[in-house]
Order: structure tokens, then C-alpha cells, then sequence
């Protein structure tokens, strides 16, 4: 390859200063566009020095000859760095990748560049430059449809979603067969072993049960399905789908109910069913299309058939076998989804056949225990699954019900947790951005069923949303897709702090231990007290270590998706919506609404200089992300918090586990630990404000169901409380609240005790409030909680303290704090109690006639409450009599009315975030959202923040109570509904200057 040795000095230092600090900028180079390859090496040209000797002016590169060029990487060696040559007192710089010659630097016998880089840029330079830096981040990590990598990765993409089950049964005949030729069993893990094991039978059964199926005579009820699937694939789906069950089921760990267990294995069976018989007849169609058959047979063929229906499967076949080969960005899966001639199985037909690959399962999976050490009896061979009756007692009701569960062997159990990396996950993230949504079950996945709203069976809000236009759906579609189009990536240090703590036994950082309890010790006594208590605590412990079980495989999953996606360059997460409005990521187990191991691990994929703001942001975000009170603290509190403790954030980065760990005190650690290895790396940077930070940083709504009940009743004195009014401080509502909780206490603790019973209970409880107490009650009270709810979450805090020994009196002064506190809230929320009352009137006046609340969001989204009444359906299976819930055509009454007011909030703090999110995409922002948390990058935060504003007021600018109530009367004209609430004269354009609205 021609090169060319140019040189120049000092004029362009800065340029390759930055270059040597940011790898991931130069070393994208060739990912750019060709203007912009142009322009950087413009500036570069107009800066460098006339004077360097043996010197080449850049600008008269050719644009062209670098155009030509763009497909090459851009390599600078070695180590980063540049090549010494033997030419007086000179080194250079060689950049491979361009037919044209490159550059060359005189660094005058300097150690290294950066050390020959004169300090001679100007303010004007500095901005010059930054522009063109950001610009090239922004630009880094774009893909481009048509680039040779997005063809790559939408074809490995399209592999993960179509072949992963595949791939696994292929993985197993492998090994068999490998077993077989060596006559040796493969050195597996433990769990993977097992499955290997149960594989060959299972599918022996399955091809058996198949050829049954096949005979005209068959009267089975599974029968007209189980021909779908090649056995092999079904047997794999079978395994890892009851698995995953197992490892993740609310009930226990090991435990999962028949009737969850047969639709979920059945829904899959269905979904891989489709997908296979589709490619199928796409890999037939190619080939008759390039056979030479005779056109008598072809002609005979097409007779068979309806013609005109033959010549729309004909050229819809050929449509996406040709984008697919193409590899365009195309929608070409999607056509899968809503244009193939695929009939829906319905759920009684998934619940068949997952009745009866589950039934075959425990007939065929056996597990044998390690052989004893002395005795010479037979081997103990015994099923992996049983399927057993459990009863369930209702108190309230006085009734017992009786339901199926699969249980598995406590040898299966105690290796689920070790399982996870061995368990097939079919939704994982993307490697290329999702489809855009266009329609109801059209967008998110290539292949795998993707629908843009969760409605778990609710008929009348899957019609309203098939129904609405796309116009009207555009907005939410636009938001979605941008929420899908935020490039994310693992955080490989934080990961690699995690991986150590996990292999060393977990407990730290909110880790669960992965060593059980031990049960305590049978008592050597005959007294029944002592047994009793004994009884109770083997109970309590072995609850306990049911729950850390459930923990541990939860942390196994997410740890294998994450180990899974480490070395990918980036990833993205589909997004959907819940019936109310809300979105999340369509991927279960590693993403950004989960918890803080997740959030640590996670970072966006593009990185941003920080800038002066990013890092003062950065500062203010770690402070926030210690808490304990910090951050209730003004920004300049927290930005001093985080100053006087940089030798803990420079020990927890460095030495994470052998330091003093600092970062472990944090509320929450791991996403404090990667805010200190950032913030490390920045201010260990000689420029810190060109360090180039992958940290999301959050800003978070002050109680943010409040702060729209505050808006819509324009209520002065809540918006206060929430921060919706500018201050120097933030106002903590729950702290107001308790010390509003405290004056009615230390009232009623001055009365006498004879006259008023509260006098004693306000006495006890005068040292325990504070605003922890109140703080559950309070964050709920905004979706309807009761006095009983109230009651409990108080009682629960007493309890926690030990602060009322006596059951009986720790039940009445709980009754009395949480009278005291909803007082309390009533007190300084009234114009929120008053729309909460209106709201749930109107939907009893609806509900009275048995109708379901049905409203449209802001965005257009149409939402229909689906509570109502189940009914029972009966399907006899392989397994037992298994009984269906289908809702009815009467509504829940009490339902409507109590969930409204809160799903009515949620759907407007969905608008205010999805609002947001599509003008920060407009703007240059990458964003991310977790329903009144929003993200973005530091350098990005005062942009963000001005816009979530401007789009809070342009939420509560129109009248929102006013179109539900004219939408009301609409939909139901027969009915009388009680007139809007009054309300205040609050100034919602205040929010636009309020610092700690969102902090």
C-alpha cells in the first residue's frame, strides 16, 4: 500500500491529543461518511505548520482519493501510538488504510507524541475542534443499512431469532453422536449433562407420538398439531422452556403450575412451529425456482389449487426470499407475521400440546443420584419431574381449590441456579436496530411475534388498538422506535467486579449469598413449646432459602445474557407498552428497568466527550446514586459531596475488591462503581472535559404521580411540595409529610389518655416518625391506596424496627399512623384527593351499566380498562383436566372504579416520557426512559432537562381533564357524570425554571 511522510508541529496538537486519549474515535474512522472524513482532515490541513520540514500541506489531499478510501480501518501503530524511525532527531506517524499518502509527525526526539504536542491551542481551536469531535461521536456508532457491517449483524440477528432452538438440538445430535464413536459421555456441566441425557429419549417419544398423530384414525387432541415442528427441536423447546419456568416461578424454585407451565411450552412450540414451516416453504419455493421441471407438472401443480390465491403465495415468497438474499433493511420478516397463510393454534390447542411434551417429559427424564461409596444395590434411577395436586385454601372465602404443579427432583433443583448459561433466550437484544413500528403486530423482531401492546388476553384493548388509524397511532409508534434505536453495550469492568464477587460467593453489593442456611438443629426435648418453635424456625429458614434460590438463578440469567452480549459491539432493546401506556423493553432479563446490577453493567454504546457541563452532571449523578441522603442535598451540596471523597472514588475504581470499597456503602453500588471509574478516568485526563463518557446519567421525577395530580389541578401547594416551583433547595414530600404526621402527634400526645385513646399510641410512636415511615404510603397514595394498605405498610416499618414488641398493640398504633398520615396527605394534596374522588365517580357511573372505562392518551393510544369477571374453561389434556380463565362479558365494578384514577396517571407520565423521548431524538440526544426516570449522556443533561420541561407543560397546556370529560360524554350519552373539580390558579409555566422538577 503507497504511503506518504509528511510532517507538521504544534498547529494541530490538539487534534492529536485527543485522538491518542479516544481510541474509540480514530479507530472509527472508517465508519464515517466520506464528507466528514473530508472535513476533519480540512482542519487538520489549515492548522498545520508551513514551517515543518519535509512537510505536506493536507489540504490538498483530494476529498475524492479519501472518499475512495472510507471502507478501510484506520491503523495506528504500535500500541496505540507511533512507529520510531531513524531520521535525525524526528519519529513518525503512519496511518494505513489510504491509497493516497497519509501524514507524518516530527515530534524532535521526544519520548512519545504526547509529549512533543506544543500547548499552543487557542479558545477558538478548542471550539473548532470539540465541534468536530462531538460530531464524530455522534456519528460513531451509526449503522448504516446498507453497510456491509448492518449486513452482517441483521444476518446474525436474524440467525439468533430463527435457529436458536435449532442450533441446540443440533448441539445435542452432535454430542450423542460424538458419544457414541468415542464410547466415552462428553466431560459437560452439570445441568447441560442432564439435558443431554433426557434429549434422545424425549425425542424418541415425540417422534413416536408423531407417527401416532399421523394415522387418519387418530382421535388424539393434540394430533392436528404436533407435525408442525421436527421432533428434535420440539424435544429442545420442551426442556428449556419448563427450565426457565422452574428457575424464575413466583411460587418456588422448582415448583411451576401445570396450567403455566403447558401454555408457556405450548405458545413456544406454536411460535418456533411458524417460524419453521414458513422458511420451509421459502427454501421450497427456491428451489422449484431454479429447478427445470417440466411445464406439465408445474402446470399440474398450480391446477391443484385456487390459481389466483397460488400467484399471491408465489410472489410474496419470491418477494422476501429476494430481500432476504439482498440483505436490504427491509421489512421482509415482517411480512411473515401478517402475510402468511399460518392459522393461529388458539390457546386450548398450545395447552395440549404443551400438556403432552411436558407429559412426555416425565415419562422419559430420569436423574440418578452419585453412586454411594460402599454397597453393591441397584442404582437409584428416579424421575426428574414429578406431576402432582396441591391445595389452596382461602380463608376469606372459606373454599379450598385444588391445582396441578410439575415439581422436579431436589437434584434438578439445586442445579437450576447453575443452569441459566445452558438455558436457551429466544428474546435477547438485537444486534441491529428493530423494525419500526407500523401497526399493532407489525415491529420490535425480525422473526419472533412481536405485538406493540401487552394486553394478556384482553379482547376489547386488542380491538381498540387494531382499530385506531396509523395516524393516530404515529406518535406512539415514533416514540417506541426511538426508545428501540438507543444503541446500548456491557460495561466490561463493572461485569468483571461482579463475575469476581459471584465466583467468591456472592453477599456483597446486594448479591445473595449462594451458600443456603443452615437448618437449625432438632432440639433434644420432649416439650412441645420447643419443638413448636423449632418447627417454625426449620420453616422460616427453609423459605428463606427458597428465596435466595429464586435470587440466585435470577442472577445467573441476567449474568448469561450479559456474558453473552459482552464482545458485541452494541445492542439494542425493542420496546412495547403496557394497556396503560407505559413502555419496556421487550427483552425479560438484562435491561435497563431492572435492578442495579443490570443498570451497572449496562452503558450506551456511543460515547460523548463530557464537556464542562458533563462533568459537572457527572459529579451531581454519583452523588445521587450514593444517596443516604445525599441527594436531597442542593446540586452544589452534592457536587461538594462527591470532591470530598475523591480518594474513595479513585480507590473503588482502581481496586474495587482489595481497596477500602467505598463505593459497597452506596444505595446503589454497582452503578456507583461504574460512576467512579468514569469519573476516575476524566479527572486523571489531562483535558478532563474531552474524556469521552458511555454513563448514563438519570434524572428522576420528585414523586411523580403527585407532580401530575399537582398539575392538573394547577394546585399551588402541591406543586410545591413536588418541586414543580422553583427553589434553592429540593422539597422532599415525604419529609413534609412526616413532619406534618409529627405536629397531629405531639397534639394528640398532650390530650389525656382517659378521654382520648390516641393520647398513648401518639406517645409510643412520637421517636419513630420520620419520613421513612411514611414514605410507602405516600408514593402510593397516588394509586388509590386504602387505609388497609396504609395500615400494613406502616405495620410492616414498626416491625422492621422492633419498636412494638406486643402484636396487638403494634396493630393499633398502626391503624392510628396510618389514619394520621392519610390526614396528613389529604391535608397538603387536596386538589389531588378531589380529581382522584371525580375520577373514580366517573368510573363508577360507567362500571354501573357494565361497561369498561375506555379513554385515549394525550399521544393518541387508545386504552380500555380490562377488568372483568372469569369464567372457567374445561380442556381435558394428557395430564390432567386443566382449567382455562376467559373473561366475561360482565365488568368488575369496583375494579374500574379503584384502578382508573392511578392507570389514568400512568398513562399520562407514559405521554410526558414518550413526548420526551422523540424531542430528544430530534434534537441529538440519545435517550432512555424508566417511566418518571430519564437518561441520557452527561454532556446532554441541561439540553434534556429543558426539554422534559417544555414538554411537561405542553402535556398539561391542553385540557386533559376536559377532553376525558367531553370523550366521557361522548362514549356514553345516556349517562350523567359528576362535573369536573375545582381548581387552583398555579402557573405551570414555572416548572421551566424549576431546578429540581426532575434532579
Amino acid at each position: 500500500m503507497d504511503r506518504f511522510y509528511g510532517g507538521f508541529r504544534g498547529g494541530c496538537g490538539f487534534c492529536l491529543r485527543s485522538f491518542l486519549a479516544n481510541r474509540t474515535l480514530y479507530n472509527t474512522l472508517a465508519s464515517l461518511s466520506p464528507p466528514l472524513i473530508s472535513k476533519m482532515w480540512t482542519k487538520f490541513a489549515k492548522r498545520a505548520s508551513s514551517t515543518v520540514r519535509n512537510s505536506f500541506r493536507l489540504s490538498s489531499l483530494s476529498p475524492r482519493i479519501i472518499e475512495s478510501q472510507t471502507s478501510t480501518k484506520l491503523n495506528i501503530y504500535p500500541c496505540q501510538g507511533f512507529a520510531r524511525v531513524g531520521v535525525s532527531r524526528s519519529s513518525f506517524l503512519f496511518y494505513e488504510g489510504f491509497s493516497s499518502p497519509s501524514l507524518m509527525v516530527a515530534d524532535r526526539g521526544y519520548a512519545t507524541v504526547a509529549e512533543a504536542i506544543e500547548s499552543t491551542d487557542t479558545e477558538d481551536d478548542y471550539e473548532e475542534v470539540q465541534e468536530l469531535l462531538e460530531e464524530m461521536a455522534k456519528a460513531e456508532h451509526k449503522l448504516d443499512c446498507n453497510s456491509y457491517r448492518y449486513k452482517v449483524l441483521k444476518k446474525r440477528q436474524i440467525k439468533m431469532e430463527t435457529e436458536a432452538w435449532e442450533e441446540a438440538a443440533r448441539e445435542y445430535e452432535e454430542l450423542l453422536e460424538d458419544m457414541r464413536v468415542q464410547k466415552l459421555a462428553p466431560n459437560l456441566p452439570y445441568m447441560k449433562s442432564l439435558f443431554l441425557g433426557w434429549f434422545e429419549p424425549l425425542r424418541n417419544a415425540i417422534l413416536a407420538d408423531q407417527e401416532l398423530c399421523k394415522e387418519s384414525k387418530c382421535r388424539l387432541s393434540h394430533a392436528p398439531y404436533f407435525n408442525e415442528l421436527p421432533a428434535d427441536m420440539m424435544a429442545v423447546v420442551t426442556m428449556h422452556k419448563l427450565m426457565a419456568l422452574l428457575m424464575t416461578n413466583t411460587n418456588g424454585v422448582g415448583t411451576a403450575r401445570v396450567i403455566q407451565a403447558t401454555c408457556q411450552v405450548g405458545e413456544a412450540v406454536e411460535q418456533e412451529a411458524r417460524i419453521y414451516q414458513f422458511m420451509l416453504r421459502e427454501k421450497r419455493t427456491a428451489s422449484d425456482n431454479s429447478s427445470h421441471l417440466a411445464p406439465a407438472v408445474q402446470r399440474g401443480r398450480v391446477i391443484e389449487e385456487d390459481e389466483e390465491t397460488e400467484k399471491k403465495k408465489t410472489k410474496l415468497r419470491k418477494r422476501v426470499a429476494g430481500l432476504m438474499k439482498k440483505q436490504k433493511r427491509q421489512q421482509a420478516m415482517g411480512l411473515v407475521r401478517d402475510q402468511d397463510d399460518w392459522k393461529p393454534w388458539g390457546q386450548e390447542a398450545q395447552v395440549k400440546v404443551g400438556a403432552r411434551l411436558i407429559d412426555l417429559l416425565i415419562e422419559t427424564a430420569f436423574i440418578q443420584p452419585p453412586a454411594k461409596q460402599f454397597g453393591d444395590g441397584p442404582p437409584d434411577i428416579r424421575p426428574a419431574f414429578k406431576h402432582t395436586l396441591k391445595t389452596l385454601s382461602n380463608e376469606s372465602q372459606k373454599e379450598t381449590r385444588r391445582y396441578g404443579v410439575i415439581e422436579c427432583d431436589p437434584l434438578v433443583q439445586n442445579g437450576l441456579e447453575k443452569s441459566a448459561r445452558h438455558v436457551v433466550i429466544p428474546y435477547m437484544p438485537m444486534l441491529v436496530p428493530p423494525i419500526n413500528w407500523t401497526r399493532y403486530d407489525k415491529g420490535g423482531y425480525f422473526f419472533l411475534p412481536s405485538y406493540v401492546m401487552r394486553i394478556h388476553g384482553a379482547r376489547q384493548q386488542r380491538e381498540a388498538v387494531k382499530r385506531a388509524t396509523k395516524s393516530q397511532l404515529d406518535p406512539v409508534f415514533e416514540a417506541l422506535d426511538t426508545l428501540g434505536n438507543t444503541k446500548w453495550r456491557v460495561n466490561k469492568r463493572v461485569l468483571c467486579v461482579i463475575d469476581q464477587i459471584w465466583a467468591n460467593g456472592g453477599g456483597l453489593a446486594d448479591l445473595v449469598d449462594r451458600e443456603d442456611v443452615p437448618l437449625p438443629e432438632e432440639p433434644d426435648t420432649e416439650d412441645e413449646a420447643e419443638i413448636r418453635k423449632w418447627k417454625w424456625k426449620v420453616k422460616a429458614v427453609k423459605k428463606e432459602n427458597s428465596e435466595k434460590h429464586s435470587q440466585r438463578c435470577d442472577i445467573e440469567l441476567k449474568l448469561a445474557v450479559a456474558r453473552k452480549m459482552k464482545d458485541e459491539e452494541g445492542f439494542y432493546y425493542p420496546h412495547n407498552l403496557d394497556f396503560r401506556g407505559r413502555a419496556y423493553p421487550m427483552h425479560p432479563y438484562l435491561n435497563h428497568l431492572g435492578s442495579d446490577l443490570c443498570r451497572g453493567i449496562l452503558e450506551f454504546a456511543e460515547g460523548r466527550p463530557l464537556g464542562k457541563s458533563g462533568l459537572h452532571w457527572l459529579k451531581i449523578h454519583l452523588a445521587n446514586l450514593y444517596a443516604g441522603g445525599v441527594d436531597k442535598l442542593s446540586h452544589n451540596d452534592r457536587i461538594a459531596f462527591t470532591e470530598n471523597h475523591l480518594d474513595d472514588i479513585f480507590d473503588s475504581s482502581d481496586r474495587p475488591l482489595e481497596g477500602n470499597r467505598w463505593w459497597l456503602q452506596a444505595e446503589d453500588p454497582f452503578q456507583c462503581l461504574a460512576a467512579c471509574m468514569n469519573l476516575s478516568e476524566a479527572l486523571r485526563s489531562p483535558n478532563p472535559e474531552t474524556t469521552i463518557s458511555h454513563m448514563p446519567v438519570h434524572q428522576d421525577g420528585s414523586c411523580n404521580g403527585l407532580q401530575h395530580y399537582a398539575a392538573l389541578g394547577r394546585d399551588k401547594l402541591g406543586a410545591a411540595a413536588v418541586n414543580l416551583v422553583g427553589g434553592d433547595q429540593p422539597a422532599d414530600v415525604y419529609s413534609g409529610i412526616a413532619a406534618r404526621v409529627l405536629e397531629i402527634m405531639k397534639s394528640d400526645a398532650e390530650k389525656d389518655p382517659q378521654t382520648n385513646p390516641n393520647a398513648l399510641h401518639a406517645r409510643r410512636l412520637i421517636s419513630q416518625v420520620d419520613r421513612k415511615l411514611v414514605k410507602q404510603t405516600v408514593m402510593t397514595s397516588v394509586y388509590g391506596v386504602t387505609y388497609i394498605g396504609a395500615r400494613e405498610q406502616i405495620k410492616r416499618r414498626l416491625k422492621e424496627r422492633c419498636a412494638i414488641e406486643d402484636d396487638i398493640e403494634l396493630f393499633t398504633a398502626a391503624c392510628y399512623a396510618a389514619r394520621t398520615t392519610l390526614t396528613a396527605l389529604e391535608e397538603m394534596f387536596e386538589a389531588a384527593r378531589s380529581i382522584m374522588d371525580w375520577l373514580g365517580d366517573c368510573a363508577k357511573v360507567i362500571a354501573s351499566t357494565n361497561q369498561a372505562v375506555r379513554w385515549i392518551t394525550p399521544l393518541g393510544l387508545p386504552v380500555v380498562q380490562p377488568y372483568r369477571q372469569l369464567g372457567r374453561h374445561l380442556i381435558k389434556t394428557s395430564l390432567q383436566i386443566l382449567t382455562l380463565q376467559r373473561e366475561t362479558d360482565k365488568v368488575m365494578a369496583k375494579r374500574q372504579r379503584t384502578a382508573f384514577p392511578p392507570n389514568f396517571v400512568h398513562s399520562l407520565d407514559g405521554s410526558h416520557m414518550m413526548m420526551t423521548a422523540v424531542a430528544c431524538k430530534r434534537a441529538g440526544l440519545n435517550f432512555a426512559g424508566v417511566h418518571d426516570s430519564y437518561w441520557t449522556h452527561a454532556c446532554d443533561v441541561d439540553e434534556m432537562n429543558k426539554i422534559l420541561r417544555e414538554k411537561f407543560v405542553e402535556l398539561y397546556d391542553a385540557p386533559v381533564l376536559e377532553n376525558l370529560s367531553e370523550s366521557f360524554q361522548k362514549n356514553f350519552p345516556t349517562l350523567n357524570f359528576p362535573p369536573l373539580p375545582e381548581r387552583g390558579d398555579f402557573d405551570l409555566r414555572e416548572v421551566l425554571e424549576s431546578t429540581y422538577f426532575f434532579n
